[in-house]
């Protein structure tokens, strides 16, 4: 089965940055659409940024403008850069990835912002 695994979350203050990475046991990223999704305490999984197999991305409007969506092909992993971060960006974050016809989900990293 395939494995998709997210890194980089951790705690930042308001208005830092961080970057976080998602990749797969199998090179199917590279190729095919991925997202991030976020959960916070008591509220729906969302989507925050996605990139389709032709590079097309979009956003969620809360985080348009301070977060941008990558893919690197060679090392088969999708990025999502994260400035002017927010209290409100507190969430464990997911990464999805679209393969025959199958949804792949990582297990989460959290991201806190806070002071």
């Amino acid at each position: 089965q395939v494995q998709v695994v997210e890194s980089g979350g951790g705690l930042v203050q308001p208005g830092g940055s961080l970057r976080l990475s998602c990749t797969a046991s199998r090179r199917i990223i590279s190729f095919n659409p991925t997202g991030w999704y976020r959960q916070a305490p008591g509220k729906e999984r969302e989507l925050v940024a996605a990139i389709s197999s032709g590079g097309s991305t979009n956003y969620a409007e809360s985080v348009k403008g301070r977060f941008t969506i990558s893919r690197d092909n060679a090392k088969n992993t999708v990025y999502l850069q994260m400035n002017s971060l927010k209290p409100e960006d507190t969430a464990v974050y997911y990464c999805n990835v679209i393969y025959a016809y199958r949804d792949y989900w990582g297990q989460g990293t959290q991201v806190t912002v806070s002071s």
